[in-house]
């Protein structure tokens, strides 16, 4: 995987301090890219972004998506090349507490954020991150395809697939000149070293561990597409340099594990135990929370087709990873080193475009 395209390239990442944009700004800072960052920075909890020093290599500002005015100041001022768009509310759980604002964020700050790119004129690549989600969800046992449906069921699902549809309009209303490339990435769930958000499993795993308590699982059966982070990471990367490159790749992609990576959260959470160590133990307790899709499986041969990619770590490596962070963390080490080690044994695994 050769991430010399982005050397000295301005990108534009909104959502920079979350989960995911914490690891993206970290692969991008160690390529020699410009990181242009922008989020609200509103969570106080334990953050990966506090913890692997990112922020001094970067160019960071504390802005919200729903405030256009001042994307249209940092997008003028700064000018990218490229824009990556993560800001979200992102757990399901909490859209159910908080729909009017999980709507504000997902929709009309995927609105804000196309008018910007809209009315900047040194962008020429832009991705929309979304989730799995988006689909309407039948339970069936074959994975959703990009030409199913989007009809989430819950407030951030939904948002989710508003969010989509947005983009679509944005694309086929006002980027058909060509300027400007438009992708929208459908990821399935990630996990990875530095997740420390509420009603997700492996952070739930990583907390009741420290604690020397029991896991609590709340629905053992229910399946999902389980990645690392640095898999969907590398296709957003890929997908946003790729149609810079050549604007018929933009599209809208699915982003997901093979088939025998999507695991029932049960096995899963066997998995971390495993890899934990210490006689860790999990129990079933479902706690009557809100509706959540129990079987959920994405069809990612468009995305394999167009790049020739493949998903570079299996489940089990995944979770090898998670504990190895977690442990150093814990152990009160410097995270960042561990990070930038993951990254080059993931960027060593293969190559990730044919030809």
């Amino acid at each position: 995987m050769d991430l010399s395209f982005y050397r000295e390239k301005k990108v534009l990442i909104t959502g920079h301090t979350g989960f995911k944009g914490s690891w993206m700004s970290v692969v991008l800072a160690n390529a020699g890219a410009e990181v242009i960052g922008y989020s609200t920075c509103s969570r106080t909890e334990t953050r990966l972004f506090d913890l692997c020093g990112i922020k001094g290599q970067i160019t960071h500002i504390q802005g919200d998506v729903r405030d256009l005015n001042y994307l249209l100041e940092v997008l003028g001022t700064y000018q990218p090349e490229i824009v990556i768009h993560m800001a979200a509310q992102p757990i399901v759980r909490d859209s159910y507490k908080d729909p009017v604002g999980t709507y504000s964020t997902n929709v009309l700050g995927t609105v804000n954020i196309c008018e910007a790119v809209r009315q900047t004129e040194s962008v020429r690549s832009f991705l929309n991150v979304t989730t799995d989600k988006v689909y309407e969800n039948r339970e069936w046992e074959w994975g959703y395809r990009e030409n199913e449906p989007l009809d989430g069921y819950d407030p951030y699902s939904n948002s989710k697939s508003c969010s989509e549809l947005v983009t679509h309009s944005y694309k086929n209303s006002f980027y058909t000149d060509g300027r400007v490339a438009v992708s929208t990435a459908r990821a399935g769930n990630v996990i990875g070293g530095g997740d420390f958000a509420s009603d997700r499993i492996i952070p739930d795993c990583i907390r009741a561990a420290m604690k020397g308590e029991e896991i609590i699982v709340r629905n053992p059966f229910s399946t999902r597409p389980y990645q690392h982070v640095l898999d969907p990471v590398a296709a957003y990367l890929m997908i946003a340099a790729k149609q810079y490159e050549a604007p018929d790749y933009a599209s809208w992609y699915n982003v997901g594990p093979d088939d025998r990576n999507c695991f029932r959260t049960g096995d899963l959470v066997d998995l971390f135990v495993k890899h934990w160590g210490g006689g860790l133990r999990w129990i079933d307790k479902y706690d009557g929370g809100p509706h959540e899709a129990g079987f959920l499986k994405l069809d990612c041969s468009k995305l394999k087709a167009a790049f020739g990619w493949k998903p570079h770590w299996d489940i089990e490596t995944a979770i090898e990873k998670v504990v190895e962070w977690s442990k150093a963390w814990m152990a009160g080490e410097d995270v960042r080193p561990v990070m930038d080690r993951q990254i080059e044994e993931f960027l060593q695994t293969e190559v990730w475009i044919d030809g």
